[in-house]
């Protein structure tokens, strides 16, 4: 208890769940950008099979999973996170165990590293908007259709504009670089919301309670995953994948170098990657699991891939340039 208790005040932790296990058991360390309400019915079925096991499942940011697990050094058996280039980085930089799958489903070469980094569920990044606050106005389909519509319309949008601060998140940051990798659109539609003061995030939730509220009538970028939980028939919001194209996330799990009980990390992965897994991921958790087939039926869907291309914008001088580069269109004088 008292290394825990000293891992709360070196990490901010966003919420901390515990399944009690058989007495005497091991502890399973879990430590997620995934929200507990998501993932506590795959953590039920996995302790149900595997009763002895004690789960410990901490949530925080993207940014201090990473730091868990390099600077801090902290005892977590596995990690899991929606910041695709830092997972990538902590494999890369060998923080992360081997694990060879055992009869889990096999997953495409662009959605797992070298058997250390593994996808368990794959969503669309969205445009979510309050059907009230557009009043007539064409819903933009489209990057362009989302510039014209601000740059048309700037008194009805000012300040109401929100997005992930990639400053202060690590997935912002990468739906940002990958956005401006992909798109000449990127700095375009930066500039048009530096025009109406944009609110800035550090999570896809905090977007959405905002424009529940009211506060916000649009926001880019946000996880699909966490939309489809406020979109419906009954809802003022509606959520739109763009058509030129819609960034897909690779939410991935690893086992850290440094791992307490790397035997039943590698089991739980094994679990999240075997036809029940994905099956609890996609229908109890919402995280539509890694299915090739989906992506191809839906060509608009570009999925981040898991390779070394994300370390790119983790180089210090190219992530300094590329911050200075987005502040200064979203910041205007």
């Amino acid at each position: 208890m008292m290394v825990w208790a000293s891992m709360a005040t070196a990490l901010e932790i966003e919420e901390e769940a515990i399944l009690p296990g058989q007495p005497g058991g091991e502890t399973l360390a879990i430590l997620s950008t995934t929200d507990t309400a998501y993932f506590r019915p795959v953590l039920e079925a996995f302790q149900r099979a595997n009763p002895e096991l004690t789960i410990r499942y901490v949530v925080a940011g993207s940014q201090d999973v990473y730091a868990a697990v390099t600077e801090r050094k902290m005892a977590f058996d596995v990690a899991i996170s929606s910041a695709m280039d830092l997972q990538m980085k902590l494999a890369n930089d060998g923080l992360a165990l081997p694990h060879e799958p055992g009869a889990a489903l096999p997953l495409p070469d662009w959605a797992q590293w070298q058997d250390r980094v593994f996808s368990i569920a794959q969503e669309p990044v969205v445009l979510v908007l309050s059907r009230p606050a557009l009043d007539g106005l064409r819903l933009p389909q489209t990057r362009r259709d989302l510039v014209d519509l601000l740059r048309d319309h700037p008194d009805r949008f000012q300040g109401r504009v929100g997005t992930y601060d990639p400053r202060q998140s690590g997935a912002g940051y990468l739906f940002a670089t990958q956005e401006a990798r992909q798109s000449d659109s990127f700095w375009r539609l930066a500039e048009v919301m530096g025009a109406v003061d944009p609110l800035l995030y550090s999570s896809s939730v905090d977007m959405l309670d905002d424009l529940e509220s009211g506060r916000l009538t649009i926001a880019h970028n946000v996880l699909g995953s966490y939309a489809a939980d406020r979109v419906g028939d009954d809802s003022d919001l509606v959520a739109v994948e763009y058509q030129d194209f819609t960034l897909t996330l690779l939410r991935t799990a690893l086992i850290p170098d440094n791992a307490p009980n790397p035997e039943a990390a590698g089991v739980f992965i094994d679990f999240l990657l075997s036809a029940e897994g994905r099956r609890l991921i996609g229908a109890e958790a919402g995280l539509p699991p890694v299915n090739e087939a989906a992506l191809m039926q839906n060509p608009h869907l570009r999925p981040i891939r898991l390779d070394p291309g994300l370390l790119v914008y983790l180089d210090k001088m190219k992530r300094r340039a590329f911050l200075e580069e987005w502040s200064a269109a979203m910041f205007q004088p």
